[in-house]
């Protein structure tokens, strides 16, 4: 005890503590001057009288809907690639990870420039072929799929390299014992690959929804949530509750919203884990 007391006194200090002290609150009426405990009224509000609260929830939703899905096979498709014995595969790595190390803010600024309507290169690129490109982060309708493509930005990092530990696992004897009994490219990969894989599939899965649902970053820096609320998150709209317009309470209250949101689907996916997750040595309940 005297050895984890350090670490102990820090997760209670900075990390228990604040949690207790936002669930207080959001029963709270707080403005950083005065504080009234309201009761339920703050989710009652959420619930009942706030549009802008689902509009961020579906914005989020539909971020996280599609985001992680192309988020794990691309980094699934790429780690496969990197996982191949060919000279020089260590460089190959290295490139496909360093985007991932660009900070946040100043990928979000590249990323800007890329969907600016008039100057970007992605417009460019499509005038080249004869094509109109749209105003991406300037129109509500290709707005928050324009965060979804940015969202990819970061296959080659943390997921890739999971993907490729995973894959590195995998022994050489069932490859060779599944090409015995006929099974060669995708049905090697369906029956070997992807069963032995389940458990890093899984680990990144919970990891990508909850990354996702907390995505913050990319609509603050490029589209503060316009146009139109288009791009407005969930989190997002958590600070502007706190860091803008005071309400703190209210903001406690969102932040235990997603905190039960997210445990729900947490347990869910864990229920659901034995019918698809594969674990060597163990068997299927």
């Amino acid at each position: 005890m005297v050895f984890i007391s350090p670490w102990l006194l820090g997760f209670l200090i900075f990390t228990a503590g604040p949690m207790l002290i936002s669930l207080y609150l959001s029963f709270c009426k707080y403005d950083l001057h005065s504080l009234t405990f309201v009761g339920t009224k703050n989710y009652e509000v959420l619930f009942t009288r706030d549009p802008l609260f689902f509009r961020s929830l579906t914005n989020t939703a539909i971020y996280v809907l599609f985001s992680v899905p192309l988020g794990l096979t691309g980094s699934l498709l790429l780690a496969l690639l990197l996982n191949q014995k060919v000279k020089g595969i260590s460089l190959f790595r290295t490139a496909f990870y360093l985007p991932s190390l660009v900070p946040a803010v100043a990928a979000s600024l590249v990323w800007m420039w890329i969907f600016h309507p008039d100057s970007g290169l992605l417009n460019y690129g499509l005038s080249l072929l004869g094509i109109k490109g749209p105003a991406w982060l300037m129109d509500p309708k290709t707005a928050l799929g324009s965060l979804i493509v940015m969202s990819l930005w970061g296959v080659g990092g943390g997921r890739m390299i999971i993907f490729l530990a995973g894959l590195q696992g995998i022994s050489d004897e069932l490859y060779e014992a599944a090409a015995l009994d006929g099974a060669k490219g995708w049905a090697s990969f369906r029956h070997v690959t992807l069963p032995m894989l389940s458990p890093t599939i899984f680990f990144n899965l919970i990891l990508g929804v909850i990354g996702s649902f907390q995505v913050f970053t990319s609509a603050f820096i490029m589209t503060s949530g316009g146009p139109d609320n288009a791009t407005l998150m969930y989190v997002l709209y958590l600070y502007n509750n706190a860091f803008r317009f005071f309400k703190l309470g209210k903001a406690s209250a969102m932040a235990w919203v997603l905190f039960v949101i997210l445990l729900v689907f947490t347990v869910v996916q864990f229920k659901n884990a034995a019918k698809w997750v594969y674990y060597e040595g163990g068997e299927k309940e």
